[in-house]
């Protein structure tokens, strides 16, 4: 019974012994920051750059004449009560 109970134990940890080394491996040698680098971000920038985009000198912008207001808080409030 003690024979059926470990074989699968000892595959168990075999296996998640291997898994451990392949990820310090990546780990150690930063695979999969390379990776990232040199595959994934050509992929991103190639598409980003490519995306069609507003020009932002093309829109009028006012920014001496702002269309907003402070919101009243309470302690405003009480200081107007003291002026």
């Amino acid at each position: 019974n003690l024979k059926q109970l470990t074989k699968p134990l000892a595959r168990i940890l075999f296996i998640t012994g291997i898994i451990y080394i392949l990820l310090f491996i990546v780990f150690w040698f930063d695979l999969d920051g390379k990776l990232l680098f040199n595959k994934v971000e050509p992929m991103l920038k190639k598409h980003y750059d490519n995306m069609e985009r507003r020009d932002p000198l093309d829109r009028f912008y006012a920014a001496d004449t702002p269309d907003y207001e402070y919101p009243k808080s309470k302690q405003t409030e009480r200081n107007d009560r003291y002026e």
